[in-house]
């Protein structure tokens, strides 16, 4: 089965940033989408971003604070977030999709001290 490790959580302040990382375990050329989604206490999951080859894509809350990427040659894809803020408070995970299969990552958990 395909692998997916998320990492990169963590406490930070809010203002502060985090970088997330998606390492998968074949080549990420293999999944025309990869995308980022979290779930906070209590709350459904939510995408909050997509790349395909066509581009990116953002929910609202996080557009302009948070950026989606990937690394070819490392098979990672990234996902910066910047001027976090309380409510950014989650479980994140990575999403990739070909044309069989949804592969889900464990999770990482972001939490942001108010």
């Amino acid at each position: 089965q395909v692998q997916v490790v998320e990492s990169g959580g963590g406490l930070v302040q809010p203002g502060g940033s985090l970088r997330l990382s998606c390492a998968a375990s074949r080549s990420i050329f293999s999944f025309h989408t990869m995308g980022w989604y979290r779930q906070a206490p209590g709350k459904q999951r939510d995408i909050i971003a997509t790349i395909t080859t066509a581009g990116t894509n953002y929910e609202d809350s996080v557009k302009g604070r948070f950026t989606i990427s990937r690394d070819n040659a490392k098979n990672t894809v990234y996902l910066q977030m910047n001027s976090l803020k309380p409510e950014d408070t989650a479980v994140y995970y990575c999403k990739l999709t070909d044309y069989t299969n949804n592969y889900w990552g464990q999770g990482t958990q972001v939490t942001v001290s108010s």
